[in-house]
């Protein structure tokens, strides 16, 4: 990302999440490479789009690009950390650690502290528990086509990462109880010396920075309390889903240290632009050709709604090109309100005939030799 986010999707610093969204929409759809084939200006263009809205759809990466611009996502200051060389998922996506859950800045300052020879930062050395971690998030993304959108979908993740070992409950012991904390560090990980006038913070010698001591290690793990193991998930995308929505599968991420909790699955939906309609929120826009005879004269077309019905839709006479006709409750649905739908707005074009006959072209010659009631006939 090497550009201004606002500039690229054309909205000011101070822009709400609506305006950030309406703007992306309509980035998408003029750029969007079904709509543009072979351009590659419009390919770039579409991945700058998509680029901008990730970062600005994110108050913690938005809240990033502003104080730090873009720096902030740079060699190791993302939000998020990559699982490794491949993708595990085998999508675009991609897979990651969220660091959200794992770290908090209190651990952050603490680290970086360490880095440069400080410590003292919330270190217990008055005794207690050994130190609990929460395990990590996981993050992956789905892209699902606007009618998977409408109704609906369940979308499946095979992927691996670390759970709680089945044998020693995630203590990391032979007998699966939890570790005695250990006597040096009273279970706070971390001793304190002194390096002239400072306070240095270093992990425990005798625990490794654990907070406690296993005397015999599972036979399993190894004494990590946690195992790699393969998973699936099947997630449930509900129907209204907008595109840029986040979901959570609460305690589906990595498996926590000495029986800490685990973290979060997240994944990022996004919804690929349809060449029949175009979203607005809950309202669908559709644009549909109808006879000029039709539009002077009034009647009816036929028209295909998202969920394949078919529909009949009155045209008053004197309907003009870019019109709007709006058919109610024929939107999406509304995904925080069940039983709720937006509207379907037709937006009224007109093909003009390209071969007329003789008598066809005979009727016109004859309407356009009338003089109309008042000014024009349009």
């Amino acid at each position: 990302m090497n550009k201004n986010p606002y500039e690229v999707l054309g909205v000011a610093k101070n822009a709400n999440d609506d305006e950030i969204k309406k703007a992306y929409h309509k980035l998408v759809m003029k750029y969007h490479p079904d709509r543009n084939p072979g351009d590659k200006d419009a390919e770039e263009k579409f991945k700058e789009v998509n680029n901008a809205f990730d970062i600005l759809k994110d108050p913690q990466k938005r809240a990033a690009y502003d104080r730090f611009g873009d720096a902030a996502f740079g060699a190791g200051n993302g939000a998020s950390a990559g699982f490794g060389g491949g993708n595990p998922f085998g999508g675009a996506g991609g897979f990651h650690f969220d660091m959200g859950g794992g770290a908090g800045m209190e651990d952050i300052l603490r680290e970086a502290m360490r880095g440069f020879g400080f410590g003292g930062f919330g270190a217990d050395m008055g005794g207690g528990r050994a130190r609990q971690q929460r395990g990590r998030d996981l993050l992956d993304s789905v892209t699902i086509d606007l009618k998977d959108a409408y109704f609906g979908t369940i979308h499946t993740v095979n992927f691996s990462s670390n759970v709680e070992c089945d044998k020693c409950h995630g203590f990391g012991t032979s007998d699966g109880k939890e570790a005695p904390v250990c006597p040096r560090c009273h279970g706070a990980g971390v001793v304190q010396g002194r390096q002239g006038f400072f306070a240095v913070e270093m992990p425990c010698p005798e625990c490794n920075g654990l907070g406690h001591k296993i005397d015999k290690k599972c036979s399993k793990c190894d004494g990590s309390g946690t195992i790699n193991k393969q998973r699936t998930l099947e997630v449930k995308i509900p129907a209204g889903v907008e595109d840029g929505t986040r979901l959570r599968l609460s305690g589906q991420g990595e498996a926590g240290q000495n029986g800490a909790p685990s973290g979060d699955f997240y994944i990022d939906v996004r919804v690929r632009p349809n060449k029949r309609f175009e979203r607005d929120g809950n309202d669908l826009i559709m644009r549909v050709d109808v006879p000029f005879t039709t539009l002077a004269l009034g009647g009816e077309i036929e028209i295909e709604t998202i969920d394949s019905k078919k529909l009949s839709v009155n045209v008053s006479s004197g309907t003009q090109v870019g019109d709007r006709l709006r058919v109610r409750s024929h939107g999406m649905p509304n995904a925080r309100r069940v039983g709720s739908y937006g509207d379907l707005y037709i937006e009224v074009a007109m093909r003009v005939p390209t071969k007329l006959t003789d008598k066809q072209k005979k009727i016109l010659s004859e309407f356009a030799d009338t003089k109309p009631a008042k000014k024009g006939w349009f």
